[in-house]
């Protein structure tokens, strides 16, 4: 599980083996939730409350590029 980024308490990473569409899966402590990269839209979430869920979009936005470039160079070929 590639970590892509941490911040604020959040990991961001993606899974060995994920799947398309792009997307990021965010943990803190046992709290997880899964965003698509398109429009940082929630698939998932288990723990997270509103306001955190609001924050890891904004971190997500600001970070996009980074995150479309990491799925980009592991997941060319799927």
């Amino acid at each position: 599980m590639p970590t892509i980024l941490r911040e604020k308490g959040y990991r961001f990473f993606f899974y060995i083996n994920d799947h398309h569409p792009p997307h990021i899966h965010i943990e803190r402590e046992r709290s997880t939730a899964k965003f698509l990269l398109k429009n940082a839209e929630l698939v998932k979430s288990k723990r997270f409350n509103a306001s955190e869920l609001s924050e890891i979009r904004k971190i997500i936005l600001e970070n996009f590029e980074l995150f479309k470039n990491k799925w980009d160079e592991r997941f060319t070929d799927y």
